[in-house]
């Protein structure tokens, strides 16, 4: 008789040494290859700041001002963003701690066991998969409006979206041909965008009216969207009446805006294909943040106080503000502005859908051969067009609307749990070396994942079904092939030291 196979334990977890052996090639996962360590600090600010300045700045803005907040959503902007720097506190500990392709999945493995880091990586797919499939529909918009294209081809109402269909088979041969050329093409963009932000927030200036920042927080009022499933969880939970503006409007907007900064986690998703990822992983997290917060004040300040809140446009509020002031020619610089923001959220989320992959792949959790990397490219090509695939389909002929909530709650529930594994991995493995470390902990950790749950709750109960259900055929899948496939099943149990 052969050696036993130790039985399966649902929550048993991935060390940290066996994290690093298979991040180096020398562990099970080896047969899957390993990803080449071709990016800096830089590389990652601009991946960063090119995933995460996109849909948020150039649509919820405006929807956001004219529906939840008025002339506050500067301050939902600036709330969303502190809870974002919190996460991001802890997501460059760990990252610099465990530098591998996974992030918030191979920590939870590392901390809390199998079950909730598949629940996690299957989470993320969820972000990144719709997020790109959005996204990808939006820039079909703006590319048709920016170059007077068909709607029957380019529009948000055609039954066969081609122009998302064509930038998705685009990136996606980026994203296959190397880690690098992707960050060269990401950087490119991302000049564009943030100069023309730039050029929104010192030109929108000169036109900004005190009346139209007054009151700053309007009066609250009834929410049209009355009881039912449309209203926040928090709301039925505790018997309030749904609101728009005042204090309540701010907090839910922040919620909603939230989205606006969904996707920095992609730069610790990275990090196994960085050079010094001890250093240059927290300065590409905080950079990332830090701009972004920065540019996304400063922009939405000057939109609430160009126009009235109330006769902002919903679709397309920062070109239809410059209108509104006599400055027509610079709807131009907006809408490329938005083309180039766009085109590099979905690339960087196609990298990151097929890093979070890659390393379930290694695990044995997904099929390993799907993970593997073609040895010219260093990237892993086959789980690339397998997500590609799945964006194209949900870009090409779903319509994809109010998806930014169900987004917003998948990040912030792997914000939570990554939150909850520092001080975790602190008190299982206080000598790992932490070239990082989240400052006041577990105090700021502590608040973090607070921060988080409380922005989760004011999503809508319908959100919450939706997300309920994603997860629920997730662990459907990880019963019928990741639980009997891990390769965990064929290791000595890890033990906490």
């Amino acid at each position: 008789m052969g050696p036993s196979v130790p039985a399966v334990d649902l929550f048993r977890t991935k060390s940290v040494e066996h994290i690093g052996e298979d991040a180096a090639g020398e562990g099970a996962g080896s047969d899957v290859g390993r990803l080449r360590q071709n990016l800096s600090a830089r590389h990652l600010v601009g991946m960063g700041i090119g995933v995460v300045i996109g849909t948020g700045i150039f649509t919820l803005t405006g929807i956001q001002a004219r529906d939840t907040a008025g002339p506050a959503v500067v301050i939902s902007f600036a709330v969303a963003g502190v809870v974002a720097l919190l996460a991001a506190l802890c997501y460059a500990e760990l990252a610099s701690s465990v530098p591998t392709a996974g992030s918030a999945y191979s920590y939870a493995y590392a901390t809390v066991g199998e079950l909730i880091a598949w629940i996690i990586g299957w989470d993320l797919f969820l972000e990144f998969a719709l997020g790109a499939a959005v996204v990808a529909r939006g820039w079909s918009g703006y590319v048709g409006n920016l170059l007077d294209l068909p709607t029957s081809l380019f529009g948000e109402g055609t039954t066969v979206n081609v122009g998302a269909a064509l930038i998705v088979v685009v990136l996606t041969v980026v994203a296959a041909l190397g880690i690098r050329e992707s960050a060269r093409v990401t950087n490119a963009l991302v000049v564009v965008k943030v100069a023309i932000c730039v050029f929104v927030v010192v030109a929108g200036a000169w036109f900004v009216r005190g009346a139209n920042l007054t009151p700053f927080v309007p009066s609250g009022e009834p929410s049209d969207t009355g009881g039912g499933i449309d209203q926040p969880l928090i709301a039925a939970a505790f018997g309030l009446e749904p609101a728009v503006f005042g204090i309540g409007g701010v907090l839910t907007a922040a919620a909603v805006v939230f989205f606006s900064y969904t996707g920095f986690e992609a730069v610790a998703n990275l990090s196994e294909e960085t050079r010094r990822p001890g250093r240059d992983l927290p300065l590409g997290l905080l950079g990332t943040l830090g701009l972004a917060t920065a540019l996304y004040i400063g922009v939405s300040f000057v939109l609430v106080g160009m126009v009235d809140y109330r006769d902002i446009d919903p679709g397309a509020p920062i070109a239809d503000a410059f209108d509104q002031v006599g400055l027509g020619w610079a709807s131009a610089l907006v809408s490329l502005a938005a083309v180039a923001g766009l085109t590099s959220v979905i690339l960087v989320d196609l990298i990151t859908m097929t890093r979070i992959g890659f390393a379930m792949g290694r695990d044995g959790l997904l099929p390993p051969a799907v993970a593997k990397v073609h040895p010219r490219t260093g990237t892993p090509v086959r789980m690339t067009v397998l997500f590609a695939a799945l964006v194209l389909v949900m870009a090409t002929f779903v319509p994809l609307e109010e998806l930014a909530n169900l987004v917003s709650i998948g990040t912030l529930f792997a914000f939570v749990l990554v939150s909850a594994a520092v001080p975790v991995l602190r008190r299982t493995r206080p000598e790992l070396r932490r070239p990082f470390r989240v400052p006041f902990s577990p105090a700021v950790p502590v608040l973090s994942a607070v921060a988080c749950l409380y922005l989760m709750v004011n999503l809508s109960i319908e959100t919450w079904l939706r997300f309920l259900a994603w997860l629920l055929l997730g662990l459907v899948v990880y019963a019928v092939y990741g639980y009997r496939n891990s390769r965990m099943r064929d290791r000595v149990p890890d033990v906490a030291p």
